[in-house]
């Protein structure tokens, strides 16, 4: 039962978030519900299936909760556990699995593609499923390395020169990859393999000239690339290689230009054996006020442009008015 409510009771109070008009009553291992008959149906359903995922050994988060919840309220064919599927990485005591819809698709296009886009807001695991995928592939010898790159793009502050080494001055861009591979992997094996090249995290620059052979290659934060960048990573693609490319197209840090993230999924859209895999905030599987804002912002955007084009429409018509005149 403290597996099934979470610490603290947080999955049980998430719970009766999703469904406000039904009270639950917890008593020993026992759960009761009282209320709407529509409501109680589906939270009777929905913790049964967070039941079964439990006696499978799946630990339980906020994200399992709410994407149960949506999976039953819009009566979809899958269930739970069909969203969680195998695990793709079990480090320690911890197993490494999609959590929604839309990643377990994500995951799928990943084992059945040669490149494969995965696009969406921040938290939707673009990154950490592909790094758990990677790490799965060099652990299957499906590859022999792993090359983990990510441009050099300062997130809208002018950082000026920074200290050290040139490892020093870049280690801070690629700092998220690090973390997640120290977290995938045995954190004593990891220098190892950055030492003897099976494992590479360099920044985007270094792949000009280079072609990638039997490896899994993921280029991170992708939107803050130009479309020459874009095209010349693209075009290091090897023999029995995969390349994962991950970003969200409504954070883009360049100062001037197109992103090349933007023009590959206009231009390569049609291209055999090449996925674009979209994410949405209903894919978010951090804090719930990630997704949120998420909708927020993209809420505002939208009004935004429907303002701006509805000015430069007026101030269209304004000129045309006066060119008749």
């Amino acid at each position: 039962m403290v597996r099934l409510l979470g610490p603290q009771d947080r999955l049980l109070t998430r719970l009766e978030r999703e469904y406000p008009e039904v009270t639950v009553a917890v008593r020993g291992n026992q759960v009761t519900f009282d209320g709407d008959p529509e409501q109680v149906d589906q939270a009777s359903r929905l913790v049964r299936e967070l039941a079964d995922l439990v006696q499978g050994g799946v630990d339980l988060g906020q994200s399992e909760v709410g994407e149960g919840a949506r999976l039953i309220r819009e009566d979809s064919p899958r269930t739970l556990a069909d969203v969680a599927g195998d695990a793709i990485l079990t480090t320690g005591r911890k197993s490494i699995r999609a959590k929604t819809e839309g990643q377990r698709a994500y995951v799928d296009a990943i084992g059945q593609h040669t490149i494969v886009f995965g696009i969406g807001p921040a938290g939707t695991g673009k990154t950490y499923l592909a790094m758990a995928k990677a790490v799965q592939a060099l652990q299957r010898r499906e590859v022999q390395r792993i090359i983990l790159t990510r441009p050099a793009v300062e997130a809208g502050e002018r950082l000026g020169f920074l200290p050290g080494t040139l490892t020093d001055k870049i280690d801070p861009y690629l700092r998220p990859l690090y973390d997640a591979l120290n977290e995938m992997m045995d954190p004593e094996l990891v220098p190892k393999l950055l030492a003897t090249g099976v494992v590479e995290v360099a920044p985007l620059a270094y792949m000009r000239g280079r072609t990638l052979n039997d490896a899994f290659v993921i280029l991170d934060e992708a939107q803050n690339t130009t479309p020459e960048q874009m095209k010349m990573f693209l075009t290091r693609l090897g023999f029995g290689s995969r390349m994962i490319v991950t970003g969200d197209i409504t954070q883009v840090d360049l100062p001037e230009g197109t992103s090349g993230l933007q023009v590959a999924s206009r231009v390569l859209g049609g291209i055999d054996d090449i996925h674009f895999a979209q994410l949405t905030s209903a894919d978010v599987v951090r804090h719930t006020l990630v997704g949120r804002i998420v909708d927020a912002y993209t809420a505002h955007e939208a009004r935004v442009m429907a303002q701006e084009g509805g000015t430069r429409e007026q101030r269209r018509e304004h000129l045309q008015r006066r060119g008749r005149r």
